[in-house]
């Protein structure tokens, strides 16, 4: 059999299609620190996050890609680098590559805790994360994610966040006593807003998660005004009043030229742990089907999970619990698909090396 060499490699390699970006690993410049010793072949697969949710099926392709020209050693390790999808740097938070925006139309639809679990989802993969807490008159997030403390200032002056869970958080309860209402007029939310994303010490961030309150006000005007956006999760329950709304949060997204990645139908189903019988106490599918009907991507379904609110109650979150419940699989499902929408965003940004 021929020798291996490195260019015979790259040629295979180059056969090897990118599933979700679309380009070959090698035009992609995916493929880094190769190594050929005889029938060894060892390289490294640069992905665009470390929470890609087709790694698998790429090892996969590899494999079969390899065999044929009589590797029979494939040693794959897996980096990542994520890219900016927005072309623009926002002034306000220059680290910053990705900015995600978790909306619903509504309250109660547990748009907090989809907001809390793709963060400490996206931190357990690898990735650098930021959660903002705009939901500046009903802060949930510290007591969600288990951050406690104030924060103090960094050496240039700035707020330094707290961080919890491998995620650096931020929130206006931090400087509130116990039980404290904000009541606040809209331009003092719009005011703090632009303060957390203006004056804290955010630093180097593949991704800043922005929990907003419900409805479509103050709160997402700014933060579409002030910096721009990658991308926004929409998060509904399947019952149609819930429906109703979001639809108006994806009106206004578009309006002010927001994309949508997509959209998360959170409680779709309760399955009882005794008997395994699956109770759609707010219906099923509602989401599913919305989102087909509209045209958006549907990004998965989770379903209710006693786990879920005893975790939220302590402050761990349901994808960092020893023993999670059936839905902390759905919600890294949601993360690694949430990933996977913002890496093609940024993809259609980055330029493809022609192969020869």
């Amino acid at each position: 059999m021929t020798e291996l060499t490195e260019a015979a490699v790259l040629k295979a390699l180059s056969t090897v299609q990118e599933p979700e970006l679309g380009g070959n690993l090698v035009a992609r410049n995916m493929i880094k620190d190769l190594v050929v010793d005889g029938t060894r072949v060892a390289f490294t697969i640069e992905l665009t996050t470390p929470a890609c949710p087709l790694k698998d099926e790429i090892q996969s392709r590899v494999e079969a890609a390899l065999r044929p020209i009589g590797a029979e050693t494939i040693e794959v390790a897996w980096g990542a680098t994520v890219r900016r999808a927005q072309p623009s740097t926002p002034q306000m938070l220059p680290g910053v590559k990705n900015i995600i925006a978790v909306a619903s139309g509504k309250g109660g639809v547990g748009k907090t805790t989809i907001s809390v679990n793709l963060a400490v989802a996206l931190a357990k993969a690898g990735a650098s994360v930021g959660l903002l807490d705009a939901d500046i008159t009903g802060p949930n997030i510290p007591m969600m994610i288990g951050a406690e403390g104030q924060p103090i200032a960094s050496p240039d002056g700035k707020i330094t966040p707290i961080e919890a869970n491998g995620v650096k958080v931020i929130s206006i309860q931090f400087f509130l006593p116990e039980g404290q209402p904000v009541v606040w007029r809209g331009p003092l939310v719009g005011g703090a807003i632009q303060q957390f994303l203006r004056d804290v010490d955010w630093g180097e961030l593949d991704y800043l998660v922005v929990d907003l309150p419900p409805g479509t006000s103050d709160a997402q005007l700014t933060l579409a005004q002030s910096v721009p956006i990658t991308g926004a999760v929409l998060v509904t329950t399947p019952q149609q009043v819930a429906l109703s709304d979001v639809a108006k949060a994806l009106g206004m997204f578009k309006r002010v030229s927001v994309p949508i990645l997509g959209l998360v139908e959170n409680m779709s189903g309760f399955v009882c742990a005794h008997c395994g019988e699956v109770t759609d106490i707010f219906g099923r599918g509602g989401g599913e089907r919305y989102a087909a009907e509209n045209g958006i991507d549907f990004l998965g379904s989770v379903p209710l999970d006693i786990t879920v609110r005893q975790g939220a109650d302590v402050g761990v979150p349901a994808v960092a619990q020893s023993q999670p419940g059936p839905a902390a699989a759905a919600l890294e499902h949601v993360a690694r698909a949430i990933a996977g929408k913002v890496s093609v965003q940024a993809a259609r940004e980055q330029p493809v090396l022609t192969v020869s």
